[in-house]
């Protein structure tokens, strides 16, 4: 996860209804994210040829404060898949903003470090984000940035200007690996739009490696 500090007003026109940025010491950011789907299933049913797959996704942080209770969150401004029937049944079903272009990865994993590379392909010009890291996992620490980045459990949709989804994503808190050397080679402005364009020029704040886990997803939306 590549993490940039984005000037607050270029979020504002995708922010959904009903919920406020999230600031980390006074500061928005944005991520650009590369994983990997293992053994994806819908409705519990396995997803036969088509369970594990790349995506790339752009997303920024936000709040939903209800009563009491702070709901912390994303939303995602695009994210990518390799196959066009997965996109479609995920932007039909769950109101997401999927698009369906190739991808491809490469793990190379060893007792000492990870060699971790995604990539994706817009207009013909493959993009790839890649790092090394440390094989030894640890905790992240309370308050830091890697906690701030990575725990947000809810996701919000904005369907339109009115109408916002939310869902709960559900996994335990995860450990990283210290993060040694990155290359990132994205035209935001091509994919994501000229809102997004200022991040061509824009060295990240950081970028982060986490071990993941399993995950599940709450199948019902509630609008709010």
């Amino acid at each position: 996860m590549a993490n940039y500090e984005i000037d607050p007003a270029i979020l504002m026109p995708y922010l959904p209804k009903g919920v406020e940025l999230d600031y980390y010491h006074g500061k928005t950011y944005v991520s650009l994210v590369g994983f990997l789907f293992k053994k994806t299933s819908l409705f519990k049913v396995p997803i036969p040829l088509m369970g594990t797959f790349e995506e790339v996704n752009l997303r920024f942080y936000v709040v939903r404060k209800e009563g009491n209770q702070i709901k912390r969150g994303v939303v995602f401004i695009n994210e990518t898949v390799p196959n066009k029937l997965v996109a479609w049944v995920a932007n039909k079903l769950y109101k997401e903003h999927y698009s369906a272009v190739p991808t491809k990865y490469k793990w190379t994993i060893d007792e000492h470090q990870k060699e971790i590379e995604y990539q994706w392909k817009v207009k013909g010009v493959w993009n790839n984000i890649s790092l090394v890291a440390e094989a030894s996992k640890q905790n992240m620490q309370e308050g830091s940035m890697e906690v701030f980045i990575f725990e947000h459990y809810f996701g919000y949709t904005r369907v339109d200007a009115d109408n916002t989804l939310e869902y709960k994503i559900n996994h335990p808190s995860w450990e990283i690996n210290t993060v040694k050397e990155y290359h990132i080679n994205c035209d935001f402005a091509t994919f994501y739009g000229a809102d997004f364009g200022v991040l061509n020029h824009t060295q990240p704040h950081s970028v982060l490696l986490a071990e993941g886990s399993a995950i599940s997803v709450d199948w019902k939306r509630i609008p709010i």
